[in-house]
């Protein structure tokens, strides 16, 4: 199983919320959901290799 890193993250309460709804919408927390918006981008990007599996229970897609 891979680490996790921790770290503080300031975001504007209106994106909170935003993400909050969003995330409860795919049955998510809203770290969960931030972790998959990270990970999607980065494959997206061609960062991240799409074939590497997403780390955390509550991922999908």
């Amino acid at each position: 199983m891979s680490s996790k890193k921790s770290f503080v993250l300031r975001i504007d309460e209106d994106v909170y919320k935003a993400l909050e709804k969003w995330a409860g919408d795919e049955f998510r927390s809203v770290n969960g959901q931030i972790e998959w918006l990270i990970d999607k981008a980065l494959k997206d990007s061609g960062r991240r290799k799409k074939t590497e599996k997403p780390s955390g229970p509550n991922d999908k897609k």
